[in-house]
Formats: C-alpha cells, sequence, structure tokens
C-alpha cells in the first residue's frame, strides 16, 4: 500500500458520515501516504449536503490539529470541493477539487446526482424530454470549472452518468454526447488541472467502473492529462476503494501545493 494517496473524502462537517479523525487513523491503517480530507463548499440554495459557514474556520483548524498530531505517520492536507456555483472563497484550503453538482435552467438549480427518478424529472421538465439537451448543459457547465474555481483537481468529470446502469437516461454513444463531452475536456485539457479517477459510485453501487469512463480516461490520456485515483469516500471503509483494481488507469501522482 506504499505510495498511497486520497485527496477526496467527507466527514460529517457535510455529509460524510464519520469524523475527521477517524478518517485519519483508516488512512494511517491502509498504509497511506498522503490522505486529503475535504469538504463540500457552502451552497446557498441547498445546504442538505455542504458543510454551513459558520464550520468552515472549525473544520481547517481541525484537519490543522491532525496533520501535527499525524504527521509522523502520514501527511494530511485539508481540501474543499469547490462546486460550480459555490460563492464562497477557498482560502484556508490546501487544494481544491472543482465540481459540477447542478445544472442551471433559468433561475433552477438541477441536482445532477442526487436521484435517478429526479434526474429523469429534469430532462422532462427542464429539458423537454431531450436528453442530449441535458448533456449538452452539463458539459457546458463542466467546461468551465476551473475558470469558475481555479481547481487543482477536476472532480467526477462524467457525474452526470452516475445513474446509467441502472437507468439509462443517457446515450453516452450517442456522437452528440461524445462531442459535448469532448468540448468539455479540451477546455479543461488547456487549463493544466489534474483529473480525478473516481471510484465513489463504486463503492456506493451506482457503476461498476469509476468516473470518468473508459473511453474518456482514454482520450484524456491521449491528450496527456494527468489522472489521478481518488475515493470520494464518505466512510473510513472506503478510503483508496477499487485503487488495486483501477489504479493502472491513473498516470499521476499529486501533491497539494501553496495556495497563498
Amino acid at each position: 500500500m506504499s505510495g498511497l494517496r486520497d485527496y477526496h473524502m467527507h466527514t460529517r462537517y457535510c455529509d460524510g458520515r464519520s469524523d475527521m479523525e477517524s478518517m485519519v487513523l483508516s488512512a494511517v491503517e491502509m498504509g497511506l501516504e498522503c490522505v486529503g480530507i475535504c469538504t463540500h463548499s457552502y451552497t446557498w440554495f441547498d445546504e442538505s449536503y455542504c458543510i454551513s459557514r459558520e464550520n468552515i474556520p472549525g473544520f481547517i483548524s481541525e484537519a490543522r490539529e491532525l496533520k501535527e498530531k499525524y504527521g509522523d505517520r502520514i501527511r494530511v492536507f485539508c481540501g474543499v470541493e469547490q462546486d460550480f456555483y459555490s460563492e464562497e472563497d477557498t482560502d484556508g484550503f490546501d487544494y481544491v477539487i472543482g465540481s459540477v453538482h447542478y445544472m442551471k435552467a433559468g433561475e433552477k438549480y438541477l441536482p445532477v446526482d442526487e436521484d435517478a427518478l429526479v434526474l429523469r424529472s429534469i430532462l422532462e421538465d427542464d429539458f423537454g424530454g431531450d436528453p442530449m439537451a441535458m448533456a449538452r448543459c452539463y458539459f457546458e457547465t463542466v467546461s468551465r470549472v476551473f475558470e469558475r474555481t481555479r481547481c487543482d483537481i477536476v472532480g467526477h468529470f462524467d457525474l452526470i452518468t452516475k445513474f446509467s446502469e441502472r437507468d439509462p437516461i443517457l446515450d453516452t454513444s450517442c456522437p452528440e454526447y461524445v462531442l459535448a463531452w469532448k468540448a468539455a475536456a479540451e477546455n479543461l485539457l488547456a487549463s493544466g488541472a489534474v483529473f480525478e479517477i473516481n471510484t465513489g459510485a463504486v463503492s456506493r453501487g451506482y457503476r461498476s467502473g469509476p468516473y470518468p469512463a473508459e473511453d474518456i480516461i482514454s482520450y484524456l490520456k491521449e491528450r496527456g492529462a494527468s489522472l489521478i485515483m481518488s475515493s470520494d469516500a464518505h466512510r473510513p471503509e472506503d478510503i483508496a476503494f477499487g485503487f488495486g483494481t483501477f489504479g493502472h488507469l491513473a498516470t499521476a501522482q499529486f501533491m497539494p501545493r501553496s495556495r497563498q
């Protein structure tokens, strides 16, 4: 397990199921070299899953304390998964994961990964039943996630396919779909941001493979992208989930740099 790094995991500060120290200790027990504890950035239009504004200083402070406490056993970093539509700054964090959890239609924020039935309802109510219109909206938003968040890591690039294996809302082989994700990929490749290979939906039983899909990973590799493994763990036992199975897909390691 030597050399393993996992920078995408959540605690009870947002929608995780465990406290921060338990996550760090689990990473230590697994032999990780680096662990990144991150939180979902505050989104005023949906407070159900994210950190509250008043808890942000405490989150950063606790991460710093654990960094000191376990510094002789593991390197601990403090990150934020910054949603595209979050209006919070990222000062004080070691790194930023830029993610799209919502699309926008008019003034409505439309959740991408809440539930398959919710996504079908969005398809019918907000995109006139046109799945490619929905895909274009999603990937147009993804294409600007670096511009918006100045992220170090691009989070779950094709999150909109979370439910596709159980409920194939989108035809991911459709040329229009492929054109949409390729346009987003090209825009992000120019930013130099790292892409994550995210096993979170695999650990939770939604998918048999990680984000992004294999054809997207192949395309990103051909275009020279840096891809790292991440678990998107919400409980200690899912840290580094599937790294042994999918780790060969990664092309790089990541080390946070000062954002000051």
